[in-house]
């Protein structure tokens, strides 16, 4: 008995601890307070300031993101902002809740449990929000629903306030405000005052709750915007095509995809899932910049197509003069030995594979190398966020280009060149920016030979030198400097785009496939579910834009964070 009660009470033990682990994971949080400031400006925008307080619960998971959502697609990313407490955070495009929106990162402002803080967003500007008054065709009509969250997530009640700033000039006696959702636990009317820039100004305020989608509106003459403003009819409502025939269209579209486009579209997804050879776990989210990747690890974190990564490692053993191009088609290395001391495991096993003369030994030693260089970044982001670095690697890449471009002459172009090649060629645009970038002569880095085999003595400042002998000329007043040979800006480009080119034909063969073989290793496909079923769906709110009299300008959001 004595035995029993001491294992009945380790089960209970393990069972709470799995349990308090479990509620860590989850968010759940109260809003206090939301405050949100709509602005109707006389150019028939819509600009919103969003105040949210927050209370994050004892034991929930950090508030480290927080999902806004929008009145539609047509807002400027760049007229967007946040801070937190005051500190600006930054604006990701991750966005999780329902319809359109953006996501604010709290990054190290992240409110920890049990503590509370103040999210603050602006968003400038925001199109295509203003339709025609049903009720009167003179007039503008708008309809807003305040961001609301996930019932999953917040608890208590929300002190909601909404305030409508009409246009300038609208007078006191001209706009209508449209009665509330429902659901609205407040006043149906609301407090009516000119703000302090003379505009008029709806409020509506009560206790609430912020996983309820509440709709306010109003409508003001037309004269006080744009008549490009307003949102017009679509071409079927002009018509006259009635909503049977739509769906009958809809009917028959859907049996077409059905039989037609579903086995187009799988064939599609099935390429593309063979080229993510990254697994889904290294996009969950640690804390922190992973800092001290090469451009190589980086461009396998952003899942750089593998013929781009391969010819990044060329171009970087071959600046290390640890290799050679002796021939480009079929491409064949001249491999050093001995080997430079600072080659990276990866250049090492890509050199190995060179040596090999069998083309399906070496595409198998290709591959091998690539699953583990993967590997290797897996196993370097453990702990890290992947957001934050890919976007710290990113920006290490478009510095490397803008100080490039910047460059006032060709020797200080093609230096910073050759100093971030492989960091440029991160850029998802490669290709046509280099093509861009390099119009005049070149003057090409002294490890070009090494390269580009067919390179000689039609370089205008005379022929190639051996690597670590660069000619020196006096320049009168500065000293030392060295004279590099020259190329067409044009013939550069194309040497530089055609590594690639290179790679993916002569070298690994049929790209997708060379990939599929490394993501079964690194990303295998899930096993298939035994469950049966039909559709489900899931998350919070939603947007059910259907606004009598108003057309619909809702911004909305659900089930996020």
């Amino acid at each position: 008995m004595k035995r029993r009660l001491i294992t009945i009470t380790i089960i209970l033990i393990i069972a709470l601890g799995l349990t308090s682990s479990a509620l860590a994971q989850s968010y759940s949080f109260s809003l206090d307070k939301e405050t949100v400031q709509v602005y109707w400006n006389s150019d028939g925008t819509l600009a919103i300031d969003y105040i949210f307080v927050f209370t994050n619960q004892p034991g929930a998971h950090a508030i480290d993101f927080v999902d806004v959502g929008l009145p539609n697609s047509s807002y400027d990313s760049g007229s967007i902002s946040a801070d937190v407490n005051g500190t600006p955070v930054s604006i990701s495009s991750d966005y999780q809740g329902t319809g359109v929106g953006v996501a604010v990162d709290l990054g190290s402002q992240a409110i920890q449990p049990g503590n509370s803080g103040t999210v603050h967003v602006y968003i400038g500007r925001v199109r295509n929000v203003l339709y025609t008054d049903e009720q009167d065709k003179t007039y503008a009509s708008g309809v807003f629903s305040p961001t609301y969250f996930g019932s999953q997530y917040v608890t208590g009640a929300t002190d909601l306030t909404v305030a409508f700033h009409l246009p300038p000039g609208v007078k006191p006696d001209e706009p209508r405000y449209h009665t509330p959702s429902s659901s609205w636990p407040g006043a149906q009317d609301p407090q009516t005052a000119l703000d302090s820039n003379g505009r008029v100004l709806y409020t509506w305020q009560a206790q609430a709750n912020a996983y309820t989608q509440y709709k306010f509106g109003a409508s003001f003459p037309q004269s006080y915007i744009p008549a490009s403003a307003i949102v017009r009819p679509s071409i079927w409502e002009t018509l006259g095509i009635s909503s049977a025939t739509l769906f009958n269209c809809a009917c028959f579209g859907f049996f077409g995809l059905l039989f037609f486009g579903i086995p187009v579209l799988t064939a599609v997804g099935q390429r593309r899932r063979k080229l993510q050879y990254l697994p889904p776990k290294i996009s969950i989210e640690g804390h922190g910049i992973k800092r001290g990747l090469t451009a190589v690890e980086a461009g396998i974190l952003m899942q750089e197509p593998l013929d781009k990564v391969m010819t990044m490692i060329l171009f970087g053993v071959i600046k290390k003069n640890a290799a050679e191009v002796i021939t480009r088609e079929p491409l064949k290395l001249k491999v050093a030995s001995p080997l430079p001391e600072d080659l990276h495991p990866y250049e090492k096993q890509f050199l190995e594979a060179f040596q090999v003369d069998d083309l399906k030994k070496r595409r198998d030693d290709l591959q091998g190398m690539t699953v583990a260089l993967i590997k290797s970044v897996q196993e370097k982001m453990k702990g890290f966020s992947s957001r934050e670095s890919l976007a710290y690697y990113k920006n290490i890449m478009e510095r490397a280009w803008q100080q490039i471009e910047a460059a006032d002459t060709p020797e200080v172009k093609s230096q910073k060149f050759d100093e971030a090649l492989e960091w440029t060629m991160l850029d998802k645009n490669y290709d046509d920016r280099t093509r861009r970038v390099f119009t005049g002569p070149v003057f090409v880095p002294m490890w070009w030979g090494r390269y580009d085999p067919g390179f000689g003595g039609a370089a205008s400042a005379g022929s190639v030198r051996p690597s670590g002998m660069p000619a020196m000329t006096s320049t009168q007043g500065r000293g030392p400097s060295m004279s590099m040979p020259r190329l067409p800006g044009s013939d550069f480009a194309a040497s530089m785009v055609g590594g690639v080119q290179t790679f993916s034909s002569k070298v690994i063969g049929d790209l997708t496939g060379f990939t599929s073989k490394v993501t079964n290793v690194t990303n295998p496909p899930p096993k298939p579910s035994t469950s049966r079923g039909g559709w489900s769906s899931g998350g919070g709110g939603g947007c059910a834009c259907a606004c009598a009299c108003a057309g619909c300008a809702c911004a909305c959001a659900g089930g996020g964070r």
